[in-house]
């Protein structure tokens, strides 16, 4: 697996400049453990890992500024999991999408198969994030009360 992260070569042609945010070793060494870039992981659990950390964030707005709020009938809770659950299928199928679109056989990922896990995995850990969201809105004040 190549290095993902690194200097440029040469000079400022090649769109980079060094930059003490984009050159030092704290910089490489946080971007160099996203897991996105990490060595060593399975193409499954790189997307379980990523799509946990989206589903979880994205409940947030869906909850708080979607469109069902305020409403009397649907708790807004319900329809931010359930709107972040539908963006997370529908970004699945988009990445199965971009995997089947052209063939990939040295691809850092693994080719199309490496690509299929991903997406599983990212499919499965968007709704288990968004769902322990969920939970976490809802039972609230109940994890409050105990805290107490």
């Amino acid at each position: 697996m190549r290095d993902f992260v690194s200097a440029p070569a040469s000079g400022p042609e090649e769109g980079n400049l060094l930059t003490p945010i984009n050159s030092s070793a704290f910089s490489k060494f946080l971007i160099q453990n996203l897991p996105a870039y990490r060595k060593g992981m399975e193409p499954l659990t790189r997307g379980l890992e990523i799509g946990m950390a989206h589903g979880f964030f994205l409940f947030g707005p869906f909850a708080v500024l979607g469109p069902l709020r305020d409403s009397t009938t649907i708790a807004p809770e319900l329809a931010g999991l359930l709107g972040t659950v539908g963006l997370v299928l529908i970004l699945t199928i988009c990445l199965g999408l971009y995997a089947y679109s052209q063939p990939r056989n040295d691809d850092w990922i693994g080719g199309e198969k490496g690509w299929a896990q991903f997406a599983s995995g990212f499919m499965i850990g968007g709704g288990g994030g968004a769902i322990t969201a969920y939970f976490l809105t809802t039972n609230l004040s109940l994890l409050m009360a105990a805290h107490t």
